[in-house]
């Protein structure tokens, strides 16, 4: 089978990541009879500062064509971040209707949490994160800008039909996995929107009688993470909360650089998008030093998703492997003094020989 990736490798870290991992992951699938045929554009936030804007007009029309799209980041110390996110990342999960983002947390086998007394796979579970509308809808305004009484507002929005497309695919998800789904909102102060999320979470549980729900304020969620991270299993949750409990669960797995995500649009039409979430991170940049496991991770999860199964099975217990040995080198986020290179070409030593 034969796969058309466009590649985006954005900004900072991500273009090193991408340029280590992706020739790596092409490999794996090449030695199991899939192909993947990438194309790279050139897009974020040089292109910004060169041309005013982090991708072309069409760029949503030239992506449509694709199988699928790897996301290195998104993010410039020179460029203000609400105009990297909505210049670049916001237009794609929004203008594929990539609904659903996935962001699971797992503790694998010789990766430290912060956590005292975790052993491997008992922190395991995945965030079921609105990925289109919520807080994160683009809806809203400022008046009287630089004036005593400039106003800014900024409006969160919620569709049944949105909320159930995420909703549904997180209790089928819980159904497979231990049968726990966990609603988080914020409806004891957000009494419309909010409310209106749990109602829905309500209605749908009865389709899943099997699936037991938990509801959880957002900061009493974040508390729980830390405090009993191995009684989660689904987490479904809108646009802003999703977004940070992700980061938290990321940390207590041991580290943002094992973090891997899926913008889904479950339906097929377009092309979803898969990236790790660790950020353009500027800080390391240049230094050679960033972990490119959730570069691979989120290419295992894209591999999933276009119904390679071997392929990203492959890849993902290639790097279980490999953080289980304490002899294999490893990035310093997780404790090693290694570089993505070595990283990445041990890797290619355990999976291709």
């Amino acid at each position: 089978m034969a796969h058309d990736i466009a590649v985006i490798p954005g900004d900072g870290i991500g273009r090193e990541v991408v340029s280590e991992a992706f020739p790596l992951v092409r490999d794996v699938a090449e030695a199991r009879g899939t192909t993947l045929a990438p194309t790279e554009f050139d897009w974020g936030s040089e292109r910004y500062l060169e041309e005013g804007e982090m991708m072309p007009e069409d760029g949503l029309d030239r992506l449509e064509a694709y199988d699928s799209i790897l996301l290195g980041a998104v993010g410039h110390p020179d460029v203000p971040d609400h105009v990297t996110l909505h210049g670049l990342r916001l237009p794609i999960t929004k203008g594929f209707d990539q609904h659903v983002c996935r962001r699971p947390s797992y503790l694998f086998e010789g990766v430290d949490s912060p956590l005292r007394g975790y052993d491997a796979g008992e922190i395991d579970f995945v965030v079921y994160r609105q990925n289109t509308e919520g807080e994160y809808a683009h809806v809203g305004g400022r008046e009287h800008e630089g004036s005593d009484n400039e106003v800014a507002v900024q409006s969160a929005v919620f569709t049944r039909e949105a909320t159930e497309r995420l909703v549904r695919p997180a209790f089928e998800a819980a159904a497979a996995r231990e049968g726990k789904l966990t609603n988080v909102t914020k409806s004891n102060a957000q009494a419309y929107g909010m409310v209106f999320w749990d109602d829905v979470v309500e209605e749908v549980s009865a389709d899943y009688p099997g699936v037991e729900v938990e509801r959880l304020l957002v900061d009493a969620a974040s508390m729980d993470f830390v405090r009993r991270p191995e009684e989660f299993d689904v987490i479904a949750a809108s646009n802003l909360f999703g977004d940070v409990l992700t980061d938290l669960g990321a940390i207590i797995s041991g580290s943002i650089g094992l973090a891997p995500s899926a913008n889904v649009d479950p339906t097929g039409t377009y092309p979803s998008m898969f990236e790790p979430v660790h950020g353009s991170a500027f800080d390391i940049t240049g230094d050679g030093v960033a972990n490119p496991l959730a570069t691979v991770l989120s290419c295992s999860m894209m591999l999933r998703n276009l119904g390679e199964e071997d392929v990203a099975d492959a890849l993902r217990e290639g790097v279980a492997a490999q953080l289980a040995d304490e002899s294999a080198p490893r990035t310093p986020d997780i404790g090693g003094e290694g570089t993505t290179e070595e990283v990445v070409s041990d890797l290619r030593t355990r999976l291709l020989g």
